[in-house]
C-alpha cells in the first residue's frame, strides 16, 4: 500500500460502509452525496487491492479481506478520535453538546424530567434524545456512536461497556385512589384474588417472574391484561379495581392512586449508567456521566 495515497476520510467511508452495507445509507450518514460515496469506494478497492463490497440482492456482502479489516479498522478510527476529542475543555454553559440516551418508557417516565431539567440547567446548548432501549442492539448502536448513554438494569448491559451504579429500586402494589382490598398488610391470599395488569415489552405474555414465583410455591394469581409499556398502566388503574407491582418511582408523585407493599417477596432491581468506550475520554460526555451520577434519583 502506498501510504501517501492514505486519505483518513476514506477510512471513515471504509467504516461506515461496512457498517451499512448500502452505498445510499452510507451517503446519508457521511452526509455525502451517493456518487461521492461511490467515487471513495472505487479508491478504496485501488488501495487495498480488492473488491471490499460486491453486490448483492439486497445491499452488499463484504469480502474476506472487508471483513478481516472491520475491527481493526473500527479500533484505530476510534483512538483516532479520542486522540482529537481528549483534550477539548467542556464549559457547560458555553460548549455545545449532543447526546442520545437510551433508556425504557419506565425509566423516561420515572427520572426523565428531572434528568433533563437538570442537565438543561447547568448546560444551555445542551442537546438530549431520549430513544428506547434494544438489548439486543445496543452494542451495535454505541460502537456505531448512534447511542451515546444508556441506563438499564446492569443484567441486561452488554458486557464490553463500560458503567457507573445509579439507584435500587423495587416495587410497590398499586391500585386506584381508595380501592378497597389495598391496605398496608394485604394477605397473599386477598392478592391472589385480585386481577391484575403485567407489562410484557415484547407482547402477549401473561406469565412474569413473579407468576414463576407464586407457582413454586403452588399459587396462581389472576392476570388478565398484558401491556407492552409501563406508562399505560397508571392510567389504566386509576380508572378500574384493576391492580399492578410496578416500580416505586413510577408511581411515587401519584396521589391518584393507592400504593402499599406487596405480600410477596417481590425481587426489586438495580439501575445502573453504560457507554463504550469510544465516549470514555471525551470530555463533554463525561461531563454529562458526572452530572448523571449527581442526581439524587430518590428524592
Amino acid at each position: 500500500m502506498d501510504d501517501k495515497r492514505l486519505d483518513l476520510n476514506l477510512l471513515v467511508t471504509l467504516e461506515t460502509l461496512l457498517q451499512e452495507l448500502n452505498v445510499t445509507k452510507a451517503a446519508e450518514r457521511l452526509h455525502l452525496s451517493q456518487p461521492a460515496v461511490s467515487a471513495q469506494l472505487a479508491r478504496l478497492r485501488q488501495l487495498f487491492d480488492d473488491q471490499l463490497l460486491l453486490p448483492a440482492k439486497r445491499g452488499m456482502t463484504p469480502t474476506a479481506k472487508a471483513q478481516a479489516l472491520q475491527v481493526p479498522l473500527q479500533q484505530a478510527l476510534a483512538e483516532v478520535r479520542a486522540t482529537l476529542t481528549s483534550h477539548q475543555h467542556f464549559e457547560p454553559w458555553l460548549s455545545p453538546l449532543t447526546a442520545t440516551i437510551a433508556c425504557t418508557d419506565y425509566l423516561q417516565s420515572a427520572i426523565g424530567i428531572q434528568m433533563i431539567q437538570r442537565l438543561r440547567q447547568q448546560a444551555p446548548n445542551i442537546k438530549l434524545s431520549l430513544c428506547a432501549l434494544q438489548p439486543q442492539r445496543l452494542a451495535q448502536q454505541m460502537r456505531d456512536g448512534d447511542v451515546d448513554l444508556a441506563l438499564m438494569s446492569p443484567s441486561e448491559a452488554p458486557l464490553a461497556l463500560r458503567s457507573k451504579p445509579l439507584f435500587d429500586e423495587d416495587y410497590v402494589l398499586v391500585g386506584r385512589q381508595h380501592h378497597p382490598k389495598l391496605r398496608d398488610n394485604i394477605s397473599l391470599a386477598d392478592y391472589l384474588q385480585l386481577e391484575h395488569v403485567v407489562v410484557s415489552l415484547d407482547g402477549g405474555v401473561f406469565s412474569t417472574p413473579i407468576d414463576q414465583l407464586l407457582a413454586a410455591q403452588g399459587y396462581t394469581r389472576k392476570v388478565v391484561v398484558s401491556v407492552t409499556s409501563f406508562l399505560l398502566v397508571p392510567e389504566l388503574l386509576a380508572q378500574s379495581e384493576l391492580v399492578a407491582l410496578l416500580p416505586r418511582r413510577l408511581v411515587r408523585h401519584r396521589s391518584d392512586l393507592t400504593q402499599v407493599p406487596p405480600p410477596i417477596a417481590a425481587t426489586g432491581f438495580s439501575v445502573g449508567m453504560f457507554w463504550h468506550e469510544r465516549n470514555h475520554g471525551h470530555n463533554g460526555q463525561r461531563w454529562l456521566r458526572q452530572q448523571i451520577s449527581a442526581m439524587a434519583f430518590d428524592e
